[in-house]
């Protein structure tokens, strides 16, 4: 099985079941050591996200808004926004692996292994919204992840662009969703509640790989102030974005590999 050319039709896969159950079966046969990296591979630039043919797409403000989540269409509501982070997630953590050649064998380990998780935070999530009565694609979606792809073609620009500002992002907008879920003391609620226990905690480590090959990269490129290659990078693609922040998970993005001088940075003042 030739890997490059098995993880782009995987990529294109639309149905997230039949995505998933594909990648089940390539990962498989990667950790046997049956999969072989083909030579001289030019990556394709996708020109549309993988889900354009599965769910509605709209601009990221005209996405159904969360927020009551006393309600079973409401809670459904955010349960799909997270399913389609969690399906995104899959594609970015593949075309990590896909688009970056001759790395050393670690990078094409952790990718894969991040894309592992991603699929199983998804179909924790999914058999969740199912419970209540609603399945993935119901509600409109954003591309706002696979434009982030798209603006992050060099390793350096994908590492601090999705897994230390998108996927770190998450670690601090997780506890606040948990905090309001937290005031309804049933037990569906619990059960949200504690699947994102389990994302927050294995994204830490997403994070982490993220913040291990951005600083190999500004190794590579001769970079020493990897600080400052951050928050340039962010800013080019994302203007104006980094300082908006109302609450920083300091411990968790920690335990990721920030520095407190970068969480202070984001935050504009000494919290870390």
């Amino acid at each position: 099985m030739n890997f490059y050319k098995s993880l782009e039709e995987i990529i294109l896969t639309s149905n997230p079941y039949e995505k998933i159950d594909r990648f089940k079966k390539f990962y498989e046969k990667y950790k046997n050591g049956k999969v072989e990296f083909e030579k001289d591979f030019t990556p394709t630039i996708f020109e549309k996200p993988s889900f354009s043919d599965y769910c509605t797409i709209v601009s990221p403000k005209d996405v159904p808004k969360r927020g009551k989540f006393d309600t079973k269409e409401g809670r459904a509501i955010l349960l799909h926004a997270i399913a389609h982070i969690e399906y995104s997630a899959i594609d970015l953590a593949l075309d990590a692996a896909y688009r970056f050649l001759d790395m050393p064998k670690k990078f094409y380990d952790d990718w894969l292994e991040v894309a592992d998780d991603e699929c199983r935070h998804f179909l924790m999530i999914d058999e969740l919204l199912k419970e209540l009565g609603f399945k993935y694609s119901d509600f409109a979606v954003h591309s706002a992840f696979f434009e982030a792809g798209k603006k992050s073609l060099k390793l350096i620009e994908r590492m601090a662009v999705v897994p230390r500002y998108l996927e770190a992002n998450g670690l601090d907008s997780n506890p606040k969703i948990v905090k309001k879920l937290s005031s309804y003391k049933d037990k569906f609620a619990r059960k949200i509640i504690n699947a994102l226990d389990i994302i927050l905690y294995e994204e830490i480590s997403h994070v982490k790989k993220g913040d291990f090959w951005f600083r190999w990269a500004c190794e590579k490129e001769g970079i020493k102030d990897y600080k400052k290659a951050y928050f340039d990078v962010v800013e080019r693609i994302y203007p104006g974005t980094l300082h908006s922040k109302t609450f920083i998970n300091v411990e968790a993005r920690k335990s990721a590999g920030f520095s407190c001088d970068e969480i202070n940075m984001l935050s504009r003042k000494i919290i870390c």
